[in-house]
């Protein structure tokens, strides 16, 4: 299938709680994402990493990851409950992806850390998921 066309947006954002390293919080986005712009806003208690990236590049990770771990179905699946409009939400379990794997989460209560959200904005959500995780069953 060919690379979806138009506007996408990759928005990423993950709780970083006081037990927890924010360099490692964002090496387990980009170890899903890719090599996405991280930064870590907040102070105290409370603080995040959040992340923007653009075009279908910054989804590839995501992409090859899918494929190597053969969950299209399942991601399919979550990916589809996951539109709104002109945008696709969906929660990653943030120790797993830190490992290198996805695992999908709900957005709360899930992941004892707090998942890492994950927001992509784009024209057609429907093409894009078509892109990412084709059907595989006949």
């Amino acid at each position: 299938m060919s690379k979806p066309v138009g506007r996408i947006e990759v928005k990423v954002e993950a709780e970083v709680n006081p037990t927890e390293d924010a360099d490692k919080v964002k090496v387990a986005i980009q170890k899903v994402l890719g090599n996405i712009n991280l930064e870590l806003v907040g102070e105290g208690e409370y603080r995040k990493v959040v992340g923007r990236a653009e075009g279908w590049e910054a989804l590839a990770r995501f992409y090859d990851l899918l494929r190597r771990e053969r969950i299209l179905d399942a991601a399919r699946t979550v990916l589809l409950r996951g539109v709104q409009d002109k945008k696709i939400i969906f929660h990653l379990n943030k120790q797993v992806a830190y490992v290198g794997h996805i695992s999908f989460s709900q957005p709360y209560g899930e992941s004892p850390l707090g998942p890492i959200c994950v927001e992509i904005l784009c024209d057609d959500p429907h093409n894009l998921i078509d892109w990412l995780t084709p059907k595989t069953a006949k």
